[in-house]
C-alpha cells in the first residue's frame, strides 16, 4: 500500500502533542511559531493551524501581542483529570470483566516493556507511552467507541502529568510497575472489587506525587 503523506498541520499537531506539550518544563512558557516551524521542517502557517486546534482543546492559549502560551495545570485540574480517569477506568474494568473481554495479553505486554524501561529509569517518555497504552487497552476493552475516544482525548494531559510524576519521584517507575501488576492480577483473577481498588490506589498515588512535589 502506498504511504499516506501527512499534511504540515498534522505533523505540527503530532509534534506539539507528543513532544512539546509532554515536556513539563514547557508549562508556563510561550511557544515560538518560527522556532517550531524550523524544528519540524515546515512553514509557520501549518504550525499556526495546529496551535489553533490546541487552543480549542484548552491546551494552549493565544494571548494578543504575545503569542501561544502553555498554561500550567492547576491542582484542581490535576484532581479533575484523575477523577475522570478513575470513572472511565473503573467502568471499563467492570464492563470488560462482565463481558469476559479483559485484554490480558495487551496489558501484560505493556507492563513487561515498562518493567524493562524501569530497570534503567532513563527514558521517561517511552515509559509513559507504555503507560498510556496500558490504560487505553483497558478502556478499549469496554467495547464503547465513544468511551475509548473520550479517554484518548486525555492523552496529552495524561502524558504530561505522567512524565512530571516520574521527574518528581526517583522510584516512581518501579512503583508504577507494581501498581499495574496489582491491577493485572486482580483482572486476571476476575476479582472486580480488587481491580477497582487497585485502579483507585494507582491514580491516588500518582495524584499524591503530583500535588506534594
Amino acid at each position: 500500500m502506498p504511504q499516506v503523506r501527512r499534511s504540515g498541520r498534522d505533523k505540527a499537531l503530532q509534534y506539539l502533542r507528543e513532544t512539546v506539550l509532554a515536556d513539563p518544563a514547557v508549562q508556563g512558557t510561550f511557544l515560538s511559531e518560527l522556532e517550531l516551524a524550523e524544528r519540524i521542517g515546515i512553514s509557520r502557517t501549518p504550525v499556526r493551524e495546529a496551535l489553533l486546534l490546541l487552543v480549542a482543546d484548552g491546551l494552549v492559549e493565544l494571548l494578543p501581542g504575545r503569542g501561544a502560551y502553555v498554561p500550567p495545570l492547576s491542582g484542581r485540574q490535576i484532581r479533575e483529570l484523575m477523577e475522570l480517569r478513575g470513572l472511565i477506568e473503573r467502568h471499563a474494568a467492570t464492563r470488560a470483566l462482565a463481558a469476559g473481554a479483559v485484554p490480558l495479553p495487551a496489558l501484560r505486554s505493556a507492563l513487561a516493556e515498562q518493567a524493562e524501561l524501569a530497570a534503567t529509569g532513563e527514558d521517561a517518555g517511552a515509559f509513559i507511552d507504555r503507560d498510556v497504552r496500558f490504560h487505553q487497552a483497558l478502556v478499549d476493552a469496554a467495547g464503547s467507541d465513544l468511551l475509548a475516544r473520550t479517554y484518548a482525548g486525555l492523552r496529552v494531559r495524561q502524558r504530561r502529568l505522567g512524565i512530571a510524576a516520574l521527574h518528581r519521584s526517583a522510584h516512581r517507575q518501579q512503583a508504577v510497575c507494581q501498581e499495574h501488576e496489582r491491577i493485572v492480577t486482580a483482572l486476571a483473577d476476575g476479582d472486580e472489587p480488587a481491580a477497582l481498588r487497585a485502579i483507585d490506589e494507582h491514580l491516588e498515588l500518582t495524584l499524591r506525587v503530583l500535588l506534594e512535589a
